[in-house]
């Protein structure tokens, strides 16, 4: 039987947590492929029937990995109350932290839409990860509308999907296949390209500008807040998708 989360006392807890980062680590290094569960046993010093007690699969337990790195990305980019009320500069600062964010994970956020690709199952649960991302760029989109900073006739959520879709391949395109480009011009293009696409006003001058980011404690308490309700993202520890919220 497969003992629940919900359900576990703190050495349960524990030993699950254990699973998970050996998990992680396991597949980080190796690649979905060539991970088994072997691999993770040995990597957290449990028998297979303890594994068996917590996850009924490598893949189920991959699934609670990607969930849980798809919410510190989401934390790590929160821009929360400690930025700057200027519109423009919070976008700046969400895309800056989401770059970081990305730049911390992006081995396992690529695996995953690896492995979505092939099975139907992944593919739903990185759409289900993804939209809590998408979810807060629109609520941040949608205030700036209401507060008349930004082109009302823009559809909120796809806007978001638009653009946290461009954030996140320059991500992509950038820290993993090598684009040059220093950190603070390319968030400044990146900022400058989101701002103008959502006719912020005034549009912000092109070029870079210094980037003021809150500190770990503020993200954390704000994405606490931001949370969102439902499916078990472990959201502890993120957006493009997030930028101007």
């Amino acid at each position: 039987m497969i003992v629940k989360s919900e359900t576990l006392g703190s050495r349960g807890r524990r030993t699950r947590a254990a699973l998970v980062q050996a998990g992680r680590e396991a597949f980080e290094e190796r690649g979905y492929d060539a991970v088994r569960v072997d691999d993770v046993c040995a990597r957290a010093r449990v028998s297979h029937g303890t594994f068996y007690t917590y996850f009924g699969s490598r893949e189920e337990l991959f699934r609670e990995v990607a969930a849980t790195v798809v919410g510190e990305m989401f934390t790590a980019s929160v821009v929360g109350p400690a930025a700057p009320g200027d519109p423009y500069a919070r976008i700046e600062a969400a895309n800056l932290l989401y770059l970081r964010a990305w730049a911390a994970n992006s081995r396992l956020v690529r695996m995953l839409e690896q492995v979505a690709a092939t099975d139907e199952s992944f593919r739903g649960l990185l759409l289900e990860l993804r939209e809590v991302f998408v979810r807060r760029g629109a609520e941040g989109l949608r205030r700036l509308q209401e507060q008349g900073l930004a082109d009302p006739s823009l559809d909120p959520r796809l806007t978001a999907v638009m653009l946290g879709g461009m954030v996140e391949h320059f991500a992509h395109v950038w820290l993993d296949l090598g684009e040059h480009a220093d950190e603070r011009t390319a968030v400044a293009a990146l900022s400058t390209l989101w701002a103008r696409a959502i006719g912020l006003t005034p549009a912000p001058a092109w070029g870079p500008a210094p980037v003021r980011t809150p500190s770990p404690s503020q993200a954390q308490a704000q994405a606490q807040a931001q949370a969102p309700t439902g499916r078990s993202v472990d959201v502890t520890s993120a957006s493009t998708k997030g930028a101007g919220s």
